[in-house]
């Protein structure tokens, strides 16, 4: 279940890929003029507004937890949500709501920190850690920057954004190849599997672009064998980082935190996880214009590198391990 968030925000950057390409497609590039003599890539960014508006009009019928309002001692609310989404008596489900809240306690920051001491908890940095290599690999350069990575590797816009559309693909394949897996072999032979595949895929991806030459525009230029096995192995990164890293992380930071210290465990992972995308996004530019694409892939693969070691050493599997025994 937990892999399901990452299927969804895969299958939202499918259909963003597939948006951009088919108006691109009709108004014959980003930067030509589409519907209403307004330019292509407005339309990108306002056809945004179909999914907002749904989700909108969605948040309506979207029922208020039923731990909350028992929580709030809205108990005959909570047993009309409950009577809507189970079939088990509501009243009961309430009285053993009622009876797990006794137990509970507020997240804070002390619960980071191993008691009467100022010592973060290892396992916590362990999080940290995981959220980090997640981003430092740089699978969000391959989202974010594809059509403009693509056209710096020599293919055309066009290309480019219909290449997106082939990433995403494999993404949402290789999400559904993790679902599959992951209560079968188990989360850290997954990620140790999709380290080891990303470091290989984006180490040749590192050879391809630093050896070849560039035209008369500065920018790479790929004989047909060579394009062809830099979107091979691209592609291969995807399938790697979309079976293992994209899903597992999401479920390992759900099992690896005791209950005593998850909230603010996963608070701060969550954290680290976000401010380390920020950081891949800010500073993919500036490699690309001073070092160049290569450099970018090399530092990417060297982080994958890193992760092998840090999956063999400090992960431990928690397949079939409860929460409380943690």
């Amino acid at each position: 279940m937990a892999t399901l968030q990452q299927l969804a925000i895969v299958l939202g950057l499918f259909a963003a890929f597939l948006s951009n390409y088919i108006i691109a497609s009709e108004a014959g590039g980003a930067e030509a003029i589409f519907l209403y003599d307004i330019a292509a890539w407005r339309w990108m960014f306002w056809v945004e507004l179909i999914p907002s508006i749904l989700f909108l009009i969605g948040v309506f019928f979207i029922p208020e937890s039923p731990r909350y309002l028992v929580a709030q001692g809205q108990l005959k609310k909570a047993e009309k949500v409950f009577s809507k989404i189970s079939s088990a008596n509501p009243s009961e489900q309430v009285n053993e709501v009622k009876k797990s809240l006794h137990g509970d306690k507020k997240p804070s920051i002390s619960d980071l920190f191993i008691t009467n001491t100022s010592t973060i908890h290892p396992i916590i940095w362990v999080g940290i850690a995981l959220s980090v290599f997640r981003q430092f690999v740089g699978i969000n350069v391959v989202f974010y920057y594809g059509a403009e990575l693509w056209q710096a590797a020599g293919f055309d816009e066009s290309q480019s954004l219909l290449i997106n559309v082939l990433t995403g693909t494999t993404n949402i394949v290789s999400t559904f190849i993790a679902i599959a897996l992951v209560d079968k072999i188990g989360r850290k032979p997954l990620l140790l599997i999709g380290s080891i595949g990303m470091f290989i895929s984006l180490g040749i991806l590192t050879f391809i672009f630093a050896t070849v030459g560039f035209n008369e525009l500065g920018k790479l230029a790929l004989t047909e064998n060579m394009g062809t096995s830099a979107l091979v192995m691209a592609n291969l990164f995807v399938v790697f980082f979309g079976l293992s890293w994209g899903p597992i992380v999401w479920v390992l930071l759900g099992e690896m935190f005791n209950n005593r210290i998850r909230g603010a465990a996963l608070a701060v992972a969550a954290s680290a996880q976000w401010l380390a995308n920020f950081t891949i996004t800010m500073t993919f530019p500036i490699l690309l214009a001073n070092l160049g694409l290569s450099s970018a892939y090399a530092l990417y693969a060297i982080s994958a590198l890193f992760s092998i070691f840090f999956v063999i050493k400090y992960i431990k599997e928690t397949r079939g391990i409860s929460l409380e025994a943690m």
